[in-house]
């Protein structure tokens, strides 16, 4: 049994193929490369965000701080402007409108923007319930 395909069945084939082709890129290909595009997206976000963040990273202890009284009490205060842990500090607190927490200690921007000042959080402990005698 010989079969032979002529030029118009080949032209037909052809046909079919490309149309099998489209179908297969529409319905499984390009949700596939969409989830991808968005998971590529997200992770890239998520870096930036986390290398924003490391940016502002500062070690508090290595900037050189002054024991202050206040209104409030005893605090800690500095002015230690060219230390880059210092000014690492300031933007960082730039970005957080000028206050923020960081390992037990709020730390503020005095309003001549060159001074801050910190101060240790009181931890805050839930008081266990008094239990009644009746």
């Amino acid at each position: 049994m010989s079969s032979s395909l002529n030029e118009k069945d080949i032209e037909i084939i052809r046909h079919i193929v490309k149309d099998t082709v489209y179908e297969i890129l529409d319905e499984e290909v390009w949700p596939v490369l969409c989830e991808l595009v968005n998971a590529q997206e997200a992770g890239i976000a998520s870096f930036k965000q986390r290398l924003k963040e490391a940016k502002s990273l500062w070690d508090p202890a290595k900037i050189k701080w002054e024991k202050a009284d206040g209104a409030s009490g005893p605090y800690e205060r500095s002015e230690d402007v060219n230390n880059p842990e210092f000014k690492a500090m300031l933007k960082d607190l730039a970005a957080h409108k000028g206050r923020l927490t960081k390992e037990g200690y709020f730390y503020w921007i005095f309003k001549n923007g060159a001074t801050v000042g910190r101060k240790k959080r009181a931890d805050v402990k839930t008081k266990p319930a008094a239990v009644s005698a009746k």
